[in-house]
């Protein structure tokens, strides 16, 4: 529903004129017809309200509130039945029966109200020709509310528009004798107002400065101060102010007014405060002075007073002095208004509590299944401990007990457990009203005292008027904050999945999850993992806010079970936690207690303890870690003492949980497969290399890719017999687990043929036909294979077949570099090979070198290391160990590009030693 208020002045009429339609007079409708009323709408608009009702069922009501609101905002409680009845009506026959929205515009003029409904249905048929019309029986559903305008309305009509239909009736105000300001009707004796059997007004007058000058005999019995006590003294002295809801004006301002009523309290001589309703006067004395003549009686009198025109407290008198209307929801919580939902329930509870001088004052709001309403404000309670606490709506049967109606208790000791939210807290009398909005449940706003029997009906409709005009700003904030927690929640999900994603390591994932909850959606967190079905949770990470409480926590955890692994999405309480710290501190203390303060050691516990019991002592709740269809952990959050989950962090909790869940699924997937992946590598490495008299070896193995270790290229150095040793570096074409699986072919083909006593040529043909036996499977290999054998003169034999492979460089002493093979055809691709081996000698102090491609064709954008820079490259190392040389050749070629490499790489260098290096 949107409303406006315009005061004063005429404004433009509310939609473009059309030739209208004869205006109906209130006569019977029979059949002579209707008689036509030719006078148009000339008198002066003073006010205008209006708002626009959906087409849903609720809106009916809402009209009728907003009608009789705005009519006895104006003044005109004459005739505010007549225009509900007729307003309800119309918007019935607009949202029901029509099935459109229905805009609703109230007039005030000197003469009375116009109230125009109009729907989005201008071809409805209705009764507007000037014959003779049926309107049918009053007891039909339809046509209903034209006949009600027609009885009850002084003129009304129909107007059309292309797109509306509007129906309009104006109720005259009744004429009035003069000098009489207002009248009601006469009542049955049962129905008039209640008073003591003395009614007892006190006459109180004040003089220009705010000084009482003249105490009647009613004053002093109704507040215990005599006369000569009170002349001469302020009358703020002894006003409570304020007492009225929606009221802004100070005493001190209520007194310059001209005229002013509402009520407020006075401090009697007992101390207590007298709730009285006042009406004030202001008078000029013969010699012209001003003063104010006060008129009070008890508030539950104030019918003696008060004007039945004047809606008790519905503004600021002094903005109705000066002829413009208030804001009854800026009157009660204040200008500026806070602008953040939780600084205006505070200020809520507040002016609530001092509004009908109570001791305490809470307010909730309901959540979005209106079943609970969740404590989000209050005053005189420990609002620490209450904060976020949830109560059902439904708490019982009967008015009382539903949040839906207002509620007075006047001893809840008599009733414990009606207020759930007051147990232990010392109140004994509490009166709640419902904050609505569009017939709607959105809160709950109540105030309590300590004394019994404060509160009465008077109370409630005083209390339920404030929350009236403050439920729609309540929504509207509340809204608000749900939008900006939503906005936030994203950004919060969207930042957590990139974290998540970002790692595939099952540590670095459950911190991850921990941090991320703490302290953003708890105060501490635990997690737990389930290797597989048949395991037993594990507790695998604990964090806390204050890392000195992250110990005591874990040590409480691992003493009790863990919760039971429900794959049922959502948070659920888990309260074992809470139980167990408190049974521990209990002990703790008794045994402290109990051994006396001589035992220091035991006095030393109690701190941890009860910090670990204050720690976990709130709501924790459990969410499943839920992946591929199976629970693999669970999430566990928790509170310090007295504090609860909002429903909106829960929920939020939940998303992270599912993304979680399957982050830690991931990193355990690809643990396993990185562990299964390295295992079946390393069984593709030589074991070791052996340890060969007159000879160093040295070799340095770089795999490409995370987490290989070996790829397509390979390295092998092995006994054969009588003291010759094989050695062979080899590059598989491709790499990854293909590649892999050709290099643990050619590896244990090479050592096998080549112990059976087959020479090196023999030895690759055969290898050369397994590879091809692959079919499909096959790739192609490039190796440089040799047997080495050290001979009794300190030099060494070696014999080469380089077979597509990248040449071996033989480093003499005197610094020159030289191939030490003859290219001939790679293997995996032809069936007959003719191979020949070549024979080597290297002398004291000659390197050779051998190296798979991956170092040759190393690459910096255009340039590309080659035989030629590998050759510059080992010219550097004459003198040098063969483990030197081949550091040195591999912090060439990782210096030689910025970029990690792509290709696997391998380098096999042996030296023989010159003599006396031995």
């Amino acid at each position: 529903m949107t409303t406006g208020v315009i005061p004063g002045g005429q404004p433009p009429e509310p939609r473009p004129k059309r030739p209208q339609l004869p205006e109906q007079r209130r006569e019977p409708v029979g059949p002579q017809g209707l008689h036509v009323d030719n006078r148009t709408r000339s008198s002066v608009i003073t006010a205008r309200a209006a708002a626009s009702f959906e087409p849903l069922g609720r809106s009916v009501a809402t009209a009728r509130s907003f009608v009789r609101d705005t009519l006895q905002g104006w003044g005109f409680g004459d005739i505010v039945d007549d225009a509900v009845v007729l307003t309800s009506e119309l918007v019935t026959n607009a949202v029901v029966h029509a099935g459109t929205a229905a805009d609703v515009l109230c007039l005030r003029s000197d003469e009375g109200v116009r109230i125009e409904v109009a729907d989005r249905y201008p071809e409805r048929e209705v009764p507007l020709q000037s014959a003779a019309v049926n309107m049918g029986s009053p007891d039909r559903e339809g046509g209903r509310g034209l006949q009600l305008c027609a009885a009850l309305a002084a003129r009304w009509g129909v107007e059309y528009t292309p797109t509306h239909k509007n129906v309009w009736f104006q109720l005259d105000l009744p004429e009035r004798p003069v000098g009489t300001r207002a009248a009601g009707p006469v009542v049955p004796a049962e129905l008039l107002p209640i008073a003591d059997g003395r009614v007892r007004v006190a006459v109180v007058q004040i003089d220009r400065g705010g000084s009482i000058t003249a105490w009647n005999e009613d004053g002093e019995e109704l507040f215990g101060y005599a006369a000569e006590q009170v002349v001469g003294k302020p009358l703020t002295d002894l006003a409570a102010w304020p007492h009225t809801p929606g009221t802004g004006t100070g005493i001190a301002e209520a007194l310059q007014l001209s005229r002013w009523e509402g009520s407020y309290g006075i401090r009697g001589a007992h101390g207590r405060v007298v709730p009285v309703y006042a009406s004030h006067l202001r008078v000029r004395d013969t010699g012209g002075e001003p003063s104010t003549v006060c008129l009070l009686v008890r508030d539950h009198e104030r019918a003696v007073l008060q004007s039945p025109l004047r809606v008790p407290a519905s503004g600021d008198t002094g903005a109705a002095a000066d002829g413009a209307g208030t804001d009854p929801f800026e009157v009660f919580i204040g200008s500026p208004a806070p602008d953040d939902l939780d600084g205006l329930l505070q200020r809520t509870v507040e002016r609530a509590r001092d509004m009908l001088d109570a001791d305490a004052a809470f307010l909730l709001l309901a959540t979005d299944d209106e079943t609970e309403l969740e404590v989000r404000a209050s005053t005189g309670l420990p609002s620490a401990r209450q904060r976020f606490a949830r109560v059902p709506v439904e708490a019982g049967p009967g008015r009382y007990g539903s949040a839906r109606m207002p509620a007075v208790h006047d001893d809840l000791t008599a009733a414990p457990g009606a207020v759930p939210l007051l147990s232990g807290t010392g109140m004994r009398s509490v009166v709640t009203v419902p904050l609505k909005v569009e017939g709607r449940l959105t809160g709950s706003l109540g105030v309590a005292a300590e004394a019994p029997g404060r509160y009465s009906n008077e109370e409630a409709l005083r209390l339920q008027f404030a929350a009236d005009r403050i439920a729609l700003a309540v929504e509207s904030a509340r809204l608000g904050e749900l939008e900006r927690l939503r906005r936030g929640s994203l950004s919060f999900l969207v930042e957590a999945s990139d974290l998540l994603a970002g790692t595939l390591d099952r540590d670095q994932t459950l911190a991850l999850m921990a941090q991320m909850t703490v302290p953003t959606l708890a105060t501490w967190c635990a997690v737990y993992t389930i290797a597989d079905q048949a395991s037993e949770p594990y507790l695998s990470y604990v964090l806390h806010e204050d890392e000195e409480l992250i110990d005591g926590i874990k040590s409480l955890l691992s003493k009790i079970p863990p919760p039971d692994p429900v794959p049922t999405p959502g948070a659920r309480v888990w309260s074992a936690p809470g139980e167990a710290a408190h049974q521990a501190a209990l002990r703790t203390s008794m045994r402290s207690l109990s051994l006396g303060d001589s035992h220091h050691r035991i006095g030393t516990t109690i701190g941890p303890t009860l910090a670990t019991a204050s720690a976990v002592g709130g709501e924790t709740v459990v969410l499943p870690l839920v992946a591929r269809n199976r629970v693999i952990g669970m999430l566990t959050l928790g509170k310090p003492t007295d504090e609860h989950f909002r429903q909106e962090i829960l929920e939020l909790a939940e998303d992270l949980s599912r993304r979680a869940a399957l982050a830690l699924d991931n990193a355990r997937l690809y643990s396993e497969r990185t562990a299964i992946s390295q295992s079946l590598q390393r069984s593709l490495l030589p074991p070791g290399l052996p340890q060969i008299d007159g000879v160093e070896v040295e070799v340095i193995y770089r795999a490409a890719g995370e987490g290989n270790e070996v790829g397509g290229d390979f390295y092998d150095l092995f006994p054969i017999r009588d003291g010759a040793y094989g050695f062979a570096i080899g590059d598989v074409c491709g790499t990854g687990p293909e590649a892999a699986a050709v290099t643990g072919l050619a590896r244990h083909a090479l050592r096998l043929l080549a112990r059976e006593g087959y020479d090196g040529p023999a030895v690759l043909e055969r290898l050369n036909s397994a590879i091809l036996d692959e079919g499909a499977r096959s790739r192609f290999l490039t190796l440089l294979y040799g047997e080495l054998r050290p001979q009794e003169d300190g030099s060494a034999e070696l014999k080469v077949v380089c077979a597509g492979h990248p040449l071996p460089l033989r480093l003499r002493q005197n610094g020159t570099v030289e191939p030490a093979a003859e290219p001939q055809p790679l293997l995996g691709v032809m069936e007959d090979l003719d191979l020949y081996e070549q024979t080597v000698i290297l002398d004291p102090g000659d390197v050779l070198l051998c190296v798979t491609d991956g170092v040759t064709e190393r690459r910096e954008g255009t340039r590309m290391l080659g035989d030629d820079g590998l050759a510059d490259v080992l010219t550097t190392c004459t003198g040098l160990t063969a483990g030197a040389v081949a550091a040195r050749i591999m912090r060439a070629v990782e210096r030689f590009a910025s970029d990690a490499p792509s290709d696997d790489m391998a380098i096999l260098a042996m030296r023989v030693p010159e003599v006396g290096q031995h």
